[in-house]
C-alpha cells in the first residue's frame, strides 16, 4: 500500500455545515480534485512538451531524415 500523507484546508464555517447535512466526505472530495487536476496538467504538459518536439522535427529535411534512416540500417 503507497503511503500517504495529510493535506489540509480552511474553509467556510457554514461550508462545512452544509457538507455535513448533505453527507459529503471532504476527504473523498478533496481527493478526486486533486487526482484530477494533477491529470489535467500532466496531460497538458505532454502536449506542450509535444507540441515543442513537433516543432523541433520540422526544422529537419526530409534528405536528413532518410540519410539517419539509412546510416540506423547500416550499423546493424
Amino acid at each position: 500500500m503507497p503511503s500517504q500523507v495529510t493535506v489540509s484546508a480552511k474553509i467556510d464555517k457554514e461550508l462545512r455545515k452544509k457538507m455535513t447535512q448533505l453527507g459529503i466526505k471532504p476527504s473523498v472530495v478533496i481527493k478526486r480534485a486533486l487526482e484530477d487536476e494533477v491529470r489535467e496538467r500532466s496531460t497538458k504538459k505532454i502536449l506542450a512538451e509535444a507540441s515543442r518536439a513537433s516543432e523541433i522535427l520540422k526544422k529537419v529535411s526530409e534528405e536528413d531524415w532518410t540519410d539517419a534512416v539509412r546510416k540506423g540500417r547500416d550499423e546493424r
